[in-house]
């Protein structure tokens, strides 16, 4: 099975201006030129890190509300899960919850995390999963929603070691071949893990979490794999409007886990580093930005992430 990861879809207010197109929003060729991997994959996993709104006022930082024609793009681009749980999952309140999820829900996008209500709740945590003849469950939390209260009705995952430990339980007891867990942690900016970090991704190990993908930085961080555990501490940005250094690319993360005869799984792990070009926000893996004319961010962006390869648990 071959599962591929993605870091964090942003909208900030230029994102979503280079979209528009007369009264409607165009976010294709944002992933055109990466559609094709996230395609080739048998699950296609990314953090949405803004919420989704039909009322037509899109704003960005620091409350991002963004155009429903967003879901669209990922749903045609090959996106099969959007985690949902992050800082920013309520800044559009309950209504920007129910909506991101209904949106996601007419694309026929799977989420978790953050739920419009307890019987979402219940179907959707952990989210189980069926493929290559294989079982997984995905189960999504986050360190915060920047003060912001958790709307009535609606649920968010935190960080928590006891409701974790017990979703864990729940995923084993169900008979799964794996347990993916993606974690909205660490600083941001910050381009090493913590030891929080490190604590967090060993309890998970201790639990029966198989793969570990982070999220929240907005860099990328090392990441560490062997054939029984990958750890991903931070993607960085899938899209965004961040241009700083080490902020305007991410990397993306090529999972295949193999079921043995004995039941046993293994995994392999492969890591690409993806760019975002102006104009347009479009997303860039090597087989693409090595054959344009880019500025000299994208030649330091890629030493950049050079610099952090992964190394064995």
């Amino acid at each position: 099975m071959n599962l591929w990861f993605g870091g964090d879809v942003m909208q900030h207010m230029p994102q979503v201006e280079a979209a528009r197109s007369g009264e409607r929003f165009d976010y294709q060729p944002v992933f055109a030129a990466l559609a094709p991997r996230m395609r080739a994959a048998d699950l296609t996993v990314v953090n949405l890190e803004t919420t989704l709104t039909r009322r037509g006022r899109y704003t960005g930082y620091p409350l991002f509300r963004s155009p429903t024609a967003l879901a669209d793009a990922l749903r045609d681009a090959g996106v099969d899960v959007a985690v949902l749980a992050n800082n920013h999952c309520c800044d559009g309140g309950g209504e920007g919850i129910r909506t991101t999820i209904a949106e996601l829900d007419r694309c026929g996008i799977r989420h978790t995390g953050v739920f419009a209500d307890s019987v979402d709740y219940k179907n959707n945590n952990p989210l189980y999963l069926n493929y290559c003849g294989m079982r997984l469950a995905l189960i999504n939390y986050t360190y915060g929603t920047n003060g912001m209260p958790v709307p009535a009705g609606t649920v968010v995952n935190l960080i928590d070691t006891v409701r974790m430990a017990s979703d864990m339980a729940g995923a084993r007891a169900a008979g799964v071949d794996f347990i993916v867990a993606c974690l909205h942690w660490g600083n941001e900016y910050e381009r090493r893990e913590n030891a929080g970090q490190r604590t967090l991704a060993a309890f998970l190990r201790r639990h029966g979490v198989d793969v570990v993908v982070g999220s929240h930085p907005h860099v990328v961080q090392p990441w560490q794999a062997d054939s029984s555990h990958v750890v991903l501490y931070s993607l960085g940005n899938l899209v965004s409007n961040q241009r700083r250094r080490y902020t305007d690319g991410g990397l993306v993360a090529a999972v295949e886990a193999v079921r043995h005869p004995d039941g046993r799984m293994s995994y392999s792990l492969k890591t690409t580093p993806v760019w975002v070009a102006l104009p347009g926000y479009r997303i860039l893996p090597p087989e693409a930005a090595d054959t344009m004319a880019l500025p000299a961010a994208y030649d330091l962006f890629r030493t950049d992430v050079g610099t952090l390869t992964g190394n064995g648990l």
